[in-house]
């Protein structure tokens, strides 16, 4: 049988510590070693049609096992405003859409997101209707899925346990499309604090709070954790400086960013906006810091040098986490 939502919530508010503004466990981390990673850069100077040619060659030459497979990209819709750069733009999903079923894959896209109930409406202002062909039907509503509850074994924040969509479980590679933003909480929202965006309104309510409760930068390690095989590409072609990740200002930037480690692609960005990634605590927890070095990564493209681009910081993140 399938939980009701009284239930669903129930379970979920049971598996974080609530009581004022709950902080998550301290925990002491042994040294880890990852592998060095690939992390492609590309210059991407507008929403042209070469972002098509750009996305499939960087996909191609990660030389993803997709043939046959099934392919969940996950976009990042929050809100939409005319005026400023929120969402990621459709052209970089419908490139990424095409590139995957290019290489064989059965390609399906999916978002949930935490301040808007009218996930379809969103999407259309996005302009996602206009630019993928039959939308509706390749897209579905991660706050509507059916869901399974999966526990989090050692989890960082608060949380136990996670009710998630089918779609995202059942999937045999996540593909997470960001847009390369500011955050006023988290410092930076890229590929990693996109997976937010997984955890279902229809359970838990929006804007999806219990996230909160339970530790932001945790919640985002825990959440990627969950989630083993994944792949990263990045919109940084116009992204969000300043107040984000909704009340910030476009800033173009005119570079793409991807890869299979999603820290590492996020820790990329992160110096690609001027930001110190070795003090954005989400991905401390995830890597460690003796693992987030520029010797860590092996840059595939264009040199961190050639695109980088400083993001304005709102106070105190200015001071916090802006690099020298």
């Amino acid at each position: 049988m399938k939980p009701t939502r009284r239930e669903l919530f129930g379970a979920a508010a049971a598996g974080v510590a609530i009581g004022g503004a709950a902080l998550a466990r301290p925990r002491s981390s042994p040294v880890r070693h990852f592998p060095v990673s690939n992390v492609s850069i590309a210059k991407a100077p507008g929403y042209t049609m070469d972002v098509y040619d750009t996305v499939y060659r960087i996909v191609a030459e990660h030389k993803l096992n997709v043939r046959g497979k099934r392919v969940v990209l996950k976009p990042n819709l929050v809100e939409f405003d005319p005026d400023t750069a929120i969402n990621t733009n459709p052209i970089v999903v419908h490139a990424a859409y095409e590139a995957f079923r290019k290489l064989g894959a059965e390609v399906q896209i999916a978002e949930g997101p935490g301040h808007r109930r009218a996930t379809l409406d969103l999407a259309d202002a996005a302009g996602y209707f206009h630019t993928v062909p039959k939308f509706e039907d390749a897209f579905t509503d991660l706050n509507l899925d059916n869901v399974s509850r999966l526990a989090i074994p050692e989890p960082v924040s608060q949380l136990k346990s996670l009710y998630l969509p089918h779609t995202v479980l059942d999937c045999d590679l996540l593909v997470s499309l960001p847009k390369m933003k500011t955050h006023h909480w988290a410092g930076a929202t890229l590929a990693m604090k996109n997976l937010f965006g997984l955890v279902p309104g229809g359970v838990y309510g929006w804007p999806k709070n219990v996230l909160h409760w339970a530790g932001i930068p945790q919640s985002i390690v825990d959440l990627h954790h969950l989630f083993p095989r994944q792949f990263a590409i990045v919109d940084g072609i116009v992204g969000m400086e300043g107040n984000g990740p909704i009340q910030g200002t476009p800033k173009q930037a005119g570079v793409l960013v991807a890869g299979s480690d999603v820290a590492a692609v996020d820790a990329t960005c992160c110096r690609i906006m001027g930001i110190d990634p070795k003090r954005i605590e989400y991905l401390r927890l995830a890597r460690g810091e003796e693992n987030l070095g520029e010797s860590a990564f092996r840059q595939i493209g264009e040199p961190i040098d050639a695109v980088r681009t400083p993001f304005g910081l709102i106070d105190p993140w200015r001071q916090m986490i802006q690099a020298a």
